[in-house]
């Protein structure tokens, strides 16, 4: 009785840490881009207070693919990375965050006529290796079939270079606070917004790339850069995981960002606006994480499924106290046992003793040794010491014949 309440404490306990555990904290890659970075580190500080889940952001500052690299390394949890990337089996996505869009940005007086010739010898600033916008810029010029050395590319702009880069190819969020970037710059449009729809070079683009659409940039949003509307693309940042990150984690992560939109909104305004209960993940390059599809399912984890692990401890101290109780019993048994085979060979002694007695002294004084071999035995029977089964009965029989011979003999 005494294990079982023991037992029984320790659930209690176990039960009431997992209620009252801390939030899980999730690694996130920092991502290459400044802007991207400010939003990450606002979505940080405003679930900093949340009861379910936190992020930390990682030091160094990492391009797309190496974000999913650290994923699959498990060095991270979670990244921030665009649609664009190519797909990898390991890394799910946990949902749709904010559109990314393409600026295509030259310098003022460069032919803009045509995209062949607004690459053509220019300087290119697009990003780190393996972002989304060099990528994409890769695309556009093997359709165009220029050659690697008809251009080049350089450091982004701001970073020591001799002067500013001919052309800029990003995608990034629309953000007006960047105009003062764009003062010696106009946007490059792919097209008008009529075009849109009626099979022209900017269906060609997103017929050819599914996570791509088109994206109309309003005129004047950003300064003198855009005078008029510009047609571009737009593709999803995607919050990605790794594919084993518990669903019930990847559920409270999605519940505690839908439930800060407002406080992101205010933040970033225009930007997360598609960010709904129902959120599209259909054009997702990557496999939806279990997590998010319980979110969207609206199946919420079950308390053994959000406290398996505490689960997985409770059962196993379960398997250790069986397994301690049942050696404690083999034990005690044993110990039992070995009693009473000291009170089997007294008795056998004593009545081995009988065929050497001459007298009535010596009989009295052997039946004086069997009563209280039988006293001790009832003594340690009512201290616990020795069990009350058949080996007892088998001794006090035992016990009661060396008697009844001692008493036959005198």
């Amino acid at each position: 009785m005494r294990l079982i309440a023991k037992f029984l404490v320790v659930t209690a306990l176990l039960s009431l840490a997992a209620c009252d555990s801390d939030p899980v904290e999730l690694r996130l890659v920092a991502p290459s881009s400044d802007l991207d970075l400010e939003i990450v580190q606002n979505l940080e500080g405003l679930l900093d207070q949340s009861t379910a889940v936190r992020i930390q952001i990682t030091d160094d500052q990492q391009p797309g693919e190496t974000a999913l690299d650290m994923l699959i390394a498990g060095e991270a949890d979670l990244a921030l990375v665009s649609n664009y990337l190519p797909y990898r089996e390991d890394i799910t996505t946990v949902m749709p965050l904010y559109p990314s869009v393409l600026h295509i940005a030259y310098r003022i007086g460069r032919d803009a006529s045509s995209g062949p010739a607004l690459l053509n010898q220019a300087r290119i600033y697009a990003g780190k290796e393996g972002s989304a916008s060099r990528l994409m810029l890769e695309t556009i010029v093997a359709r165009m079939n220029l050659p690697k050395d008809a251009y080049s590319y350089v450091d982004r702009p701001g970073a020591g270079t001799v002067e500013p880069p001919d052309v800029v190819v990003v995608f990034a969020p629309i953000s007006p606070k960047r105009i003062a970037e764009l003062d010696e710059y106009r946007l490059f449009s792919i097209g008008s917004p009529s075009d849109i729809g009626t099979g022209s070079a900017i269906d060609a683009v997103t017929a050819l790339n599914p996570p791509l659409r088109p994206f109309i940039i309003p005129a004047t949003i950003y300064g003198a850069a855009t005078p008029e509307p510009i047609v571009t693309v737009a593709v999803d940042k995607l919050l990605v995981a790794r594919s084993d990150l518990d669903p019930s984690i990847v559920y409270d992560l999605v519940n505690e960002i839908r439930r800060l939109q407002p406080a992101l909104s205010a933040t970033r305004p225009g930007l997360f606006e598609q960010l709904g209960d129902n959120f599209d993940v259909s054009r997702s390059t990557f496999v939806v994480h279990a997590g998010t599809q319980d979110y969207l399912q609206r199946s919420e984890p079950t308390i053994y499924e959000r406290y398996s692990g505490v689960a997985e401890v409770v059962v196993t101290l379960i398997i250790a106290l069986v397994s301690v109780t049942l050696a404690g019993f083999r034990v005690l048994k044993m110990r039992r046992k070995n009693r009473i085979d000291r009170f089997y060979s007294a008795a056998i002694k004593i009545r081995d003793s009988i065929s050497d007695a001459s007298n009535n002294n010596d009989f009295s004084e052997l039946a004086i040794r069997a009563r209280d071999l039988q006293n001790d035995a009832f003594d340690q029977l009512v201290h616990e010491k020795l069990a009350a089964d058949e080996s007892f009965r088998i001794f006090i029989t035992l016990s009661n014949d060396v008697l009844a011979q001692i008493e036959a003999r005198q």
